[in-house]
């Protein structure tokens, strides 16, 4: 018997042609759709994408946003500070509608306007080192994967060696150094105060940075260099260095991105660690580890002071985790989510 009669047509014929149209849809997403849909069922994710993304946007906005409220992000208040105390005169830390989240103890500046400005610090230099820490991680490690050898071996012992270096350490005291330096020529500038302290935490934190991922990039090398795309371009007579960063760099977008995201929650924790010790920004370059520093003196009286800019830091490297997280997932497509 025919499988056709007429124009019905039969159950096998109906399910094979199903299965070609799924077939169709599957092929014809890319993967980056797959890893937008896979992102999209990831809640948790987005919420943190979200906050990250408001994050950078109250950093970068953080003068029309003091504008917008009436703060002086430079004024002080002594008048609403409390001599023997130095804390402030109204309760609650002195919140009020003018200061919503109150004032500093000691000379009595706005908390909100720090809070914003120091976002624009701890997120400039934890962003910006991981860029620094990227760029040798990525270089080193593909041309570690690539080449092998000798050149692999001598790259993989500087990465051993920076691993398992006393970063934390030997940063403490390399500033502490520069603490009482006015200013330093580099090339044709003269960099002294505020651009010298960014200047020093970025080169130190993105540099003792690169080991990590120029280990994860020269494992994905070296599982790529094999594969057919690569012998092709060989074959092709295409020189090692269109290989290394027309044909292996995009590979590895992927692992950079995922890799990114998780490293600037990381490089904020350290900036906030290095200001809270005294040896990171100081004063009156507002950062929410010297923010915490300060706090120290005043929160067996009052943990307000102290509770504000833990709060900004806990949300934001949640909310850079969670994305993270979500995107690791996303991205991996031996993922079951």
């Amino acid at each position: 018997m025919s499988a056709f009669s007429g124009n019905v047509i039969a159950p096998e014929a109906e399910e094979l042609t199903a299965d070609a149209a799924a077939n169709k849809v599957i092929s014809s997403r890319s993967l980056r759709s797959l890893a937008w849909s896979r992102l999209k069922q990831d809640k948790l994710a987005l919420v943190g994408g979200v906050v990250v993304i408001l994050l950078i946007l109250m950093a970068v906005l953080a003068a029309p946003i003091c504008h917008l409220l009436g703060i002086d992000p430079t004024a002080t208040n002594p008048k609403l500070i409390n001599g023997d105390t130095s804390l402030p005169i109204a309760n609650y830390g002195g919140i009020s509608w003018k200061h919503l989240l109150g004032i500093q103890p000691g000379f009595g500046e706005d908390i909100l306007a720090r809070i914003l400005y120091g976002a624009q610090v701890s997120l400039f230099i934890a962003i910006v080192s991981t860029i620094v820490s990227m760029i040798f991680g990525v270089f080193f490690g593909i041309v570690a994967g690539y080449r092998g050898g000798w050149i692999d071996t001598l790259i993989s012992r500087i990465m051993d060696i920076l691993l398992a270096f006393p970063v934390l350490l030997f940063s403490i005291a390399l500033l502490a150094i520069f603490q009482g330096i006015d200013g330093i020529h580099v090339f044709f500038f003269q960099l002294g105060g505020t651009p010298l302290r960014l200047s020093l935490l970025i080169t130190i934190i993105g540099f003792f940075g690169w080991a990590y991922i120029g280990r994860v990039i020269r494992g994905q090398v070296i599982s790529l260099r094999e594969k057919e795309f690569v012998d092709a371009s060989r074959s092709l007579g295409a020189k090692d260095s269109r290989i290394l960063f027309r044909e292996l760099l995009p590979n590895l977008a992927a692992p950079m991105l995922v890799y990114a995201t998780l490293t600037i929650p990381t490089n904020i924790l350290y900036e906030a660690a290095l200001s809270y010790l005294g040896v990171g920004m100081q004063p009156p370059t507002s950062s929410w580890g010297q923010m915490l520093s300060e706090a120290v003196k005043t929160f067996q009286v009052d943990p307000e002071f102290m509770l504000i800019p833990g709060l900004a830091i806990f949300i934001t490297v949640l909310a850079y985790n969670l994305f993270g997280d979500g995107l690791r997932d996303a991205l991996d497509p031996k993922s079951s989510r």
